[in-house]
């Protein structure tokens, strides 16, 4: 089975960890990744969920993400989350994620690449992963509306879209 490690509210390590599905207690929380692939024509790569996964089946999501596992970073996560999930291998050592949003029960760190990537380049994973296109962010916002994509904020989607080649909140 696999775990994964318990932080405290600051994102702290406690020296913890859980058995995955377990339930927190109280300020107690674990770290989740996600990645968005945008290309130069400002579409994302979107992944469509098994129809035999336990969460969201079916359904359309973000490039690549998930939790992160007893021991990892952040980085070591979404490297390890990409390449299983869609055969991409991208060094993420000396990146920071875009933004970081907070969950009930965790940390949920969101990273973006910039990059053509051909569809007949990656290597889906089939336990996990049944299909991925490149969609744009009306295309996007119209799986959600439809109840095919997972029920991101919408707001969360334009900011994907919003950020494509900026770091950072503010416009220079």
């Amino acid at each position: 089975m696999e775990s994964f490690d318990i932080y405290d509210q600051e994102r702290r390590l406690t020296g913890r960890t859980a058995e995955r599905g377990t339930k927190l207690s109280a300020g107690e929380f674990r770290m989740v990744v996600n990645l968005s692939i945008l290309n130069s024509d400002n579409q994302l790569l979107i992944q469509q969920r098994q129809p035999f996964k336990e969460g969201w089946p079916n359904m359309w999501d973000i490039s690549a993400g998930g939790s992160a596992v007893a021991g990892e970073t952040s980085q070591e996560a979404i490297a390890r989350e990409t390449q299983e999930e869609i055969g991409v291998h991208h060094d993420f050592s000396e990146m920071r994620p875009f933004f970081t949003l907070n969950f009930d029960e965790g940390f949920d760190d969101y990273y973006i690449l910039y990059q053509d990537i051909a569809l007949s380049e990656l290597t889906l994973q089939p336990s996990e992963v049944q299909a991925v296109k490149w969609a744009t962010r009306e295309a996007v916002q119209a799986l959600i509306l439809s109840g095919e994509f997972i029920p991101y904020h919408k707001s969360i989607i334009d900011l994907l879209f919003d950020l494509n080649g900026v770091y950072g909140g503010h416009d220079l």
